[in-house]
């Protein structure tokens, strides 16, 4: 009789407390709703970045899948661009699929970034709540593997559209695609799903490493530029500061892993079944090591402004949130 009462006693202990209950019901709702703001920031930050920076990355793309001597450089895409498109429609071209994608895909990413976060806190230890630079890399290249889910397909399409734009058509002939719905649809007819996400793993050897940098980059800048309190603790950070360190981050990202960028694109845009090691080999057959690097200026200038705007939505969507909501 005893040893069945000591059981159950020792299990009454075991078995958290209503108060302790309470404080997980708490602390769970909170890492919901803060994983909520994340995931709508993001949304918001996509839509900047996409109106800010498409056209600089349809002048990256056409000069990396373009055969040598069509483009003399960046600004003869725009100038070529321009006159065979006229300027909205042709620096614009495939937008919608970006539009369309990158604003789930940046909420992916920032909601990814904020769970990355919270796995960081749960098995290391966060000093005085600052991330070290370490645990917010993790974070950030923890990020990357869900938003390649929906990174991959999109880009494919919005690669496939801007090239399409660029071919001369003659007298009477139609686009072989007539938007994104489209592409997908005669993606999945001719290679089924596989098709749809080819270049899925240079998507996330791209944005794991530049996922790492580009919030890592973001954070410590941000730090140095956030002006102290009285207690020493992080003040109001100005939206000048932001956009800078957005900026940077953006820029952070690229630098490192570009050439990968470039395997992507000439994959994505390929016809008939490529391979990533034939079209490395094929790109160093056309130019060497610096065939890695065409439209290098253009990811550049874009990384900048897009990156800022990027982060001004995002930082803007918080601080509507945290007045609204509290």
């Amino acid at each position: 009789m005893s040893s069945s009462s000591s059981s159950s006693s020792s299990i009454t202990e075991k078995l958290p407390s209503a108060k302790e209950l309470e404080q997980d019901v708490v602390v769970a709702a909170k890492k919901s709703v803060s994983s909520l703001r994340d995931f709508a920031a993001g949304g918001v930050g996509g839509v900047f970045a996409v109106v800010v920076g498409h056209p600089f990355d349809l002048v990256k793309v056409r000069l990396q899948t373009a055969e040598r001597g069509v483009y003399t450089g960046a600004m003869d895409v725009v100038r070529k661009t321009v006159a065979r498109e006229g300027l909205m429609r042709g620096m614009y071209a495939g937008v919608s699929a970006p539009l369309v994608g990158v604003t789930p895909m940046f909420a992916v990413s920032f909601w990814g970034y904020g769970v990355g976060k919270q796995l960081v806190e749960s098995f290391s230890t966060v000093k005085d709540g600052q991330f070290s630079v370490g645990q917010i890399s993790t974070a950030g290249f923890f990020s990357a593997i869900p938003m390649t889910i929906i990174t991959a397909p999109f880009e494919r399409v919005k690669i496939i559209l801007q090239i399409q734009g660029q071919k001369q058509l003659a007298p009477g002939e139609k686009p072989r695609y007539s938007g994104g719905v489209d592409v997908v649809r005669q993606l999945y007819k001719e290679g089924g799903i596989r098709s749809v996400y080819r270049g899925s793993v240079m998507t996330l050897a791209r944005d794991g490493p530049g996922s790492a940098a580009y919030f890592a980059t973001y954070e410590v800048i941000k730090r140095r530029l956030t002006p102290k309190d009285e207690n020493g603790k992080p003040g109001k950070l100005s939206l000048p500061a932001v956009c800078a360190a957005g900026g940077a981050a953006g820029v952070a990202m690229w630098i490192p892993v570009f050439p990968v960028d470039t395997v992507k694109s000439r994959l994505q845009s390929a016809e008939g079944n490529a391979s990533i090691m034939g079209t490395i080999r094929q790109l160093y057959a056309r130019g060497g090591l610096k065939a890695f690097f065409p439209g290098m200026g253009p990811a550049m200038a874009r990384a900048v402004p897009a990156n800022a705007a990027t982060f001004l939505g995002v930082e803007l969507a918080h601080s509507a949130m945290n007045k609204t909501f509290g």
